[in-house]
């Protein structure tokens, strides 16, 4: 009795039970872990290492596309705080959800047609429906009657503009200048001009928020409080004809850049 229950034991332990599936390495478990990338590396000279550049160079190509873009400044117009060379870091999301560009905001354009051809970099003086004029009795800009002191980010000797000009921007447009006001192409050279020298903001690429290299140059690129004392039309319209207000010789620096 006792041997003939020891056999029956051992012949359950010899083989499995319904339950139990035998392990199967050459089967379809190993399949299963062949995911597409795996399959791609093996047909791609380099493997998965040439995989993982392609999805880095796709992620790359998609943040450039529709998040950030990196512009290189092609000449002295926006000095002193952009310098040629430098590289700037543009928000191109900064617009894009109702948001609108607002003095003294640093811009990247395209000027095809109005300006010229490619893309252009300059700070946005006056925005749809101001009132823009130069020069007041100091010889500052004015906007909607406030006199606007610009002397934290002109390039040094430089004055506000030599070049007389009283303009309203029209809706949907900007009005725009660069900090190198005598090394700078801009919104009044083209005054005369098809567009009158405004630029639509369908043509605005984003808003240069950093500069990210030379990384000894690096700095985020703030609004000047000198603009955001300007204001709106409502509240200035009434007193753009009139003496502009005394510039405040206390506003906080600014940052710079060029274009």
């Amino acid at each position: 009795m006792d041997t003939e229950t020891q056999h029956t034991e051992r012949d359950r332990s010899s083989r499995p039970s319904d339950s139990e599936q035998p392990s199967d390495p050459e089967g379809p478990e190993e399949r299963s872990r062949s995911a597409f990338a795996g399959r791609l590396g093996d047909w791609l000279p380099g493997g998965r290492i040439t995989v993982t550049l392609l999805i880095l160079l796709l992620f790359l190509l998609l943040v450039s596309t529709f998040v950030l873009q990196p512009f290189q400044i092609p000449s002295g117009s926006m000095e002193r705080g952009l310098r040629i060379g430098d590289r700037v870091l543009v928000n191109k999301l900064a617009y894009r959800f109702d948001g609108r560009p607002r003095r003294g905001d640093i811009v990247v354009f395209d000027g095809t047609g109005g300006f010229g051809h490619g893309d252009y970099i300059k700070r946005v003086v006056g925005v749809g429906g101001d009132h823009v004029v130069c020069c007041d009795e100091e010889g500052w800009i004015r906007v909607n009657g406030q006199s606007v002191d610009e002397s934290a980010f002109l390039y040094p000797g430089d004055r506000p503009s030599t070049v007389p000009f009283d303009v309203v921007v029209p809706d949907g447009t900007l009005f725009v200048l660069g900090d190198h006001r005598a090394d700078s192409s801009d919104s009044r050279d083209h005054l005369g001009s098809p567009g009158g020298g405004m630029v639509p903001l369908d043509d605005v690429i984003g808003r240069a928020d950093w500069i990210v290299w030379p990384f000894g140059h690096a700095t985020r690129l703030a609004r000047p409080d000198a603009y955001a004392r300007v204001p709106d039309t409502e509240a200035g319209a009434g007193a753009a004809s009139g003496a502009g207000a005394a510039p405040d010789p206390g506003a906080a620096p600014g940052e710079d850049a060029d274009g």
